[in-house]
């Protein structure tokens, strides 16, 4: 069987799995836990606090610092509301793509990595090759953010890692942070005929919103000089507001979700810390004037560090050698190569399929795109030995 046959076939089998990010991914990491180990791969399997969902780190080649991480995502968006030609849990293949949920977002990647393994065992490697998958990056990076202390902990000191998101096989070497949060503003009912009696929290919360678009458009002016992102500043956005159960009811809880993509961390500082002193010397004071009890929480659904671009990047330099690659570039969505990147190594993102048709009906990876990715996935296996 060919490389890309196998590849074609795994890829089926890694769609069958249904692992939206609500859902349990464990089925799926027992695959390819149960896959890595039969070639003799050493898998460590790191459950979440709920037991359903689970990061998986395996190794094969010697036992010592320094070699690769291949990195991928377990977890896929919805496919609620979408209109899907075929079932999205089932791959299809026509006219030279594969399509199915995860196909290019990231299954793909994933697969042709796993597609690759039985030719890394046998190889003879002077440096390590690590799989790292892990579970709720379309969630916050959630799976990463708790799995890249634990490697810290263990004491794994890998030099590289590529995370294979789609990107055409375009090697992306920088990216903005992704910070996201829920705030809910909890407030005191009455009546609407008496709104001074009330403390409204759908009010309070366009007073917090109105703030976030003053600091919009406050990061514009910060925005670095050699910035190559697009936009080039700090961007920020709602995502959804809830609250109120009448016309004539003072809400008592409303609900907002915001997010923010710093281009650098001062801006992220900047950022928390303006929200957080007009939510402590604004807002709070006068909802606390009227009901003492009224307070303002923030959840923290994600905060992912950026891909910061680097004079010196070991891993751009050597996928750039074997794809033929003149430049590399930045995109604006985040992914989890700042968290490896945080890890001391150098991280680049490259990937088979097109982000353009990630989280859409229809989501494919063209077998072009696979083979492409094989190629680069056998030079670099090439070069660890």
């Amino acid at each position: 069987m060919t490389r890309l046959a196998l590849t074609r076939d795994i890829l089926a089998d890694l769609i069958a799995y249904p692992t939206i990010s609500t859902d349990s991914n464990l089925a799926m990491i027992d695959y390819m836990a149960a896959y890595l180990t039969e070639l003799g791969a050493r898998v460590d399997v790191y459950q979440d606090e709920t037991g359903t969902k689970a990061n998986m780190f395996a190794t094969l080649g010697p036992d010592r610092d320094g070699g690769l991480v291949l990195s991928g995502h377990s977890d896929v968006v919805p496919v609620a509301d979408q209109d899907w030609t075929t079932d999205p849990f089932t791959l299809d293949e026509r006219d030279g793509k594969l399509f199915g949920r995860g196909a290019c977002d990231m299954k793909g990647f994933i697969a042709a990595t796993l597609a690759m393994a039985p030719v890394y065992a046998k190889m003879d490697l002077k440096r390590p090759i690590h799989f790292s998958f892990t579970h709720d990056e379309e969630t916050g990076c959630l799976g990463a953010s708790a799995m890249i202390p634990e490697l810290i902990k263990r004491g794994y000191k890998p030099a590289m890692a590529v995370i294979g998101e789609p990107t055409e096989m375009r090697v992306i070497e920088g990216h903005k942070g992704c910070c996201e949060y829920t705030t809910t503003f909890h407030g005191l009912a009455g009546h609407g005929s008496s709104p001074d009696l009330g403390v409204n929290a759908a009010e309070y919360a366009v007073r917090f919103i109105t703030r976030l678009m003053e600091l919009r458009e406050d990061m514009k002016s910060r925005t670095p000089d050699n910035s190559r992102f697009e936009p080039p500043w700090t961007t920020m956005n709602i995502g959804g507001i809830r609250g109120g159960v009448a016309h004539n009811v003072i809400v008592s809880k409303a609900e907002v979700d915001w997010e923010f993509r710093p281009v650098q961390k001062s801006d992220f500082d900047y950022m928390k810390s303006s929200i957080a002193s007009y939510v402590d010397t604004m807002l709070l004071p006068a909802m606390r004037a009227v009901h003492p009890d009224a307070r303002i929480d923030t959840q923290t659904i994600g905060e992912v560090d950026g891909l910061e671009p680097m004079d010196e990047n070991a891993i751009k330099d050597l996928v750039m050698e074997l794809t033929g690659a003149n430049a590399a570039d930045v995109v604006p969505f985040g992914t989890e190569a700042g968290l490896f990147q945080s890890m001391s190594l150098s991280a680049i993102v490259c990937g088979p399929g097109s982000i353009a048709q990630a989280h859409k009906a229809d989501e494919y990876v063209a077998l072009d795109q696979l083979e492409a990715c094989l190629n680069m996935l056998d030079g670099l296996g090439q070069k660890m030995t």
